[in-house]
């Protein structure tokens, strides 16, 4: 590599300002369009993951983004190559995740004559990402890169699309790389927390409520002194379950899909919810009715590290411009009210989680995926991560798996199908000594499932568990309240997916009860590869506390 006093070409300055921001590690599907970076890449230091489809290496890129805090890496061709890797864009903008995508562009002088993969980044991109932009002078690379860096990181995180025309790679890049990318972290004011403490002592059913990104393991151990010393209730995003310990006593729950009816009526009795670090979407507010918008109908503290979020959907009684870390670490040092008078809520808040997340309801079928997660609570270490995409299988995640450590769930708020293969290939990539479990729906899997290949090209020994239900579960769901017993475009035929392991050279084991389950996952970790445990699931068994007959037959009376 050049040195920065010696000219280099664009392609080797972009590689040398990744390297000196400290990234290790790019996902990737080749393309022509940025052959000089390829080269560049080869002696670079960086490792490189080849992978079978961009949107299976945009989502790698993403849980490595999710994981880290720092912007995933991921490269891809022009045109269709782009296009594919918009799934993985969409997921980090949603997730406030930082990422950067590289994508090859046409040469500069065929711009607007429709040549060959040609498309406009900013037009495409714009709209699903923090910035959309392309580098047409090649002296500006380190210029751009950090900025790319700085964006995706800043603020609330996400996507940055950046992309490289072809014959721009080729040409000299003269002068220094940019000094690397350090993270701006806003603070709360004397005042705010003063606020705070006051409303908090006024309160008499306060409630916590954690979510978004830019979480650190000091933010976690922050907030559970906090809540050793407020005894206030806390519960979880959708999707953002590792940022409280389930077994501490202030524990309430996950307020996202299928959530605890108990959980979401002692929000809704809340006089004061602090939502820290979470934008209070969609799901969390259980389809935004949790609270008044624009006015919420008790008072709200929102904080949140983007200000434009503050006030974009709900007005707050205080608002605040804070990273979790240094929230968390304020929240931390104010001193406890003498009275905590919602301490009893706070225990018969916990007591209920503990039941709801029990195996309480026996599942049609040979297999019954809550005790399956209760098995994995308890067989697989504190420190393995969970990984997966979407489809009704994964209530059976959010309500009995219990994730005891920071960073141990791996799944897209978005709601994306077909994360949990390649996230598991890029968190494996990323901690190669750690458990990494995909687990996935049959739908789900079969959307990137091309991606076990590059588990077993890279040697990166996941387990996939793949629960069959021979149908698009979640939708089939929908289907039956809505129009019962008109089943119209979900049902699937599955192929043998412990055969589909063998094939690529994995491990495959097929599971047709729930007794089964131990000896084949404990086969599955100790083969070595890459591996799949195919579940065969009841297609009625359809969530933990319905199932698709009982659906069909109470829509039916309700006609």
């Amino acid at each position: 590599m050049s040195s920065d006093t010696q000219a280099r070409s664009a392609a080797s300055a972009l590689v040398a300002q990744l390297a000196a921001n400290g990234v290790r590690h790019v996902f990737t599907v080749p393309g022509e369009s940025f052959l000089p970076v390829l080269d560049a890449l080869y002696e670079s230091g960086i490792t490189v993951t080849t992978c079978r489809q961009e949107g299976g290496a945009a989502m790698m890129a993403e849980a490595h983004g999710k994981a880290t805090g720092e912007p995933g890496i991921c490269f891809v061709t022009r045109g269709p190559g782009a296009t594919n890797a918009s799934a993985g864009i969409h997921i980090a903008q949603q997730d406030s995740t930082p990422m950067i995508l590289f994508a090859g562009q046409i040469e500069r002088g065929q711009r607007d004559r429709e040549a060959f993969q040609e498309m406009d980044y900013r037009a495409a991109f714009g709209p699903i990402s923090k910035w959309a932009t392309e580098i047409d002078d090649p002296a500006r690379v380190p210029e751009y890169v950090s900025r790319a860096f700085h964006t995706a990181t800043s603020g609330r995180p996400g996507p940055v699309v950046m992309a490289l025309p072809k014959d721009m790679l080729k040409e000299a890049c003269p002068g220094p790389l940019a000094a690397p990318w350090k993270a701006i972290e806003a603070a709360p004011g004397a005042e705010e927390m003063a606020e705070l403490a006051a409303l908090i002592a006024a309160a008499e059913r306060p409630f916590l409520l954690l979510g978004g990104s830019r979480w650190s393991e000091r933010a976690y151990a922050d907030i559970r002194a906090f809540a050793d010393r407020f005894d206030m209730p806390v519960a979880t995003s959708y999707r953002r379950l590792p940022l409280f310990d389930p077994l501490h006593p202030a524990y309430a729950g996950d307020l996202g899909l299928g959530a605890n009816a108990k959980l979401v009526a002692r929000v809704k009795a809340a006089d004061l919810l602090i939502v820290l670090g979470g934008r209070l979407g969609e799901i969390p507010s259980q389809g935004y009715a949790v609270l008044g918008i624009p006015n919420p109908s008790c008072k709200l503290v929102h904080v949140h590290p983007g200000p434009e979020e503050l006030g974009r959907v709900y007005v707050p009684h205080l608002g605040i411009n804070a990273a979790p870390s240094r929230m968390a670490a304020a929240m931390a040092a104010l001193p406890a009210p003498a009275q905590k008078p919602w301490s009893d809520i706070t225990r018969a808040a916990h007591a209920e989680y503990l039941d709801w997340s029990e195996v309480a309801t026996p599942q049609p079928g040979g297999v019954n995926l809550g005790e399956v997660m209760v098995h994995l609570r308890e067989a697989l270490p504190e420190d393995a991560i969970i990984c997966n995409g979407a489809g009704n299988y994964a209530a059976w995640i959010h309500r009995f798996f219990r994730f005891r450590r920071l960073g141990s769930h791996v799944a897209p708020t978005s709601g994306s199908m077909g994360y949990g293969v390649p996230a598991a290939v890029g968190i494996k990539r990323l901690y190669p000594d750690r458990t990494v479990i995909s687990l996935n729906g049959d739908g789900d899997f079969l959307m990137n499932g091309q991606e076990f290949a590059t588990a077993i090209q890279h040697d990166l020994p996941i387990v996939c568990i793949v629960c069959d239900n021979a149908s698009y579960g979640t939708i089939r769901m929908h289907q039956e309240r809505d129009f019962p017993g008109r089943v119209s475009a979900t049902d699937l035929r599955n192929p043998d997916f412990a055969d589909y392991a063998r094939t690529f050279g994995g491990f495959g084991v097929t599971v047709e009860t729930t007794a089964e389950f131990p000896a084949a996952l404990a086969a599955a970790r100790a083969s070595g590869v890459a591996s799949i445990v195919h579940l065969k699931i009841s297609t009625d068994a359809i969530s933990p506390g319905a199932t698709l007959s009982a659906i069909r037959s109470a829509a039916l009376k309700g006609r």
